[in-house]
């Protein structure tokens, strides 16, 4: 199949993905479940871009590697949401987009997720740069690929584990998990989720590949959203609503996205 017809192909499976879960948060009165729809629906894109071969070739290692790399992703994280949407309440950024578009919330809602849909297309191409890669062997850039995916997914699930344990040990709303990835990084979990888009294009890089410095698309959409789109500027404003003075010690010291070592707090001169 064509690129062309397999990226429209794409676009309408998760446009029906993005409505029906439309109608599951409408229905439910928890926005939350659209976030397991978009992971699911994003990585079987992705695990179908990644097995469909090139016109007139078989399916290759090259392929199932990568369709094995996007389903992990996939399930783990949308375990992960469906933990935290069934057992908790709604995720405060839905919270304050219900408050701010009041009666208008759904409608606004359905072309928002519309707009999800049309930005998986960039992640799923990444995944299918990858697979078809002419160098259908695996490669050391290839191993680099799987091991920059390892360390997303191991990191993105410490850095959930650790926040969990700490709301378990009754972190209160006075106070900031800033133990663990928590004391490198005000949202570690966004920066292992970025990280791990980084594998697709070193996988798609190849001499005589051109398109495959197109994967590199993928990364810099999610570090857009989740830096200055609807991640970390939605986050924070919460956390300064409610935890104010302590979350600006926290964030005078510690670094929004890439792990660092904390910044010492400033003495005040005498």
């Amino acid at each position: 199949m064509e690129v062309i017809p397999l990226l429209i192909l794409g676009l309408v499976f998760m446009a029906a993905v993005m409505a029906l879960a439309w109608l599951v948060q409408k229905l439910s009165g928890n926005a939350g479940w659209v976030d397991v729809a978009w992971t699911l629906g994003t990585g079987a894109t992705g695990v179908g871009f990644a097995l469909i071969p090139a016109p007139g070739l078989p399916v290759n290692q090259r392929q199932i590697v990568i369709a094995i790399l996007a389903a992990i992703w996939s399930l783990r994280l949308a375990l992960h949401i469906v933990m935290r949407v069934a057992h908790g309440p709604e995720d405060a950024r839905y919270k304050n987009l219900r408050r701010d578009w009041g009666a208008a919330f759904h409608t606004h809602m359905f072309w928002f997720l519309q707009a999800q849909a049309a930005c998986t297309l960039v992640l799923a191409l990444a995944i299918l740069l990858a697979a078809r890669n002419p160098a259908s062997d695996l490669r050391p850039l290839d191993l680099l690929g799987i091991i920059v995916m390892a360390v997303a997914v191991l990191g993105e699930r410490a850095a959930d584990r650790q926040l969990a344990r700490f709301k378990a040990a009754g972190g209160s709303r006075k106070r900031i998990c800033d133990t663990g990835l928590w004391g490198w990084s005000r949202h570690p979990n966004y920066f292992f989720e970025w990280l791990g888009w980084l594998s697709y294009p070193l996988m798609a890089l190849g001499l005589g590949y051109a398109w495959g410095w197109a994967a590199f698309a993928a990364p810099a959409l999610m570090y857009v959203i989740l830096v200055h789109g609807t991640g970390i500027p939605t986050v924070e404003a919460q956390m300064l609503r409610t935890r104010g003075a302590v979350f600006r010690r926290y964030r005078a010291r510690v670094s929004a996205f890439f792990p660092l070592p904390p910044r010492q707090p400033q003495r005040a001169r005498s």
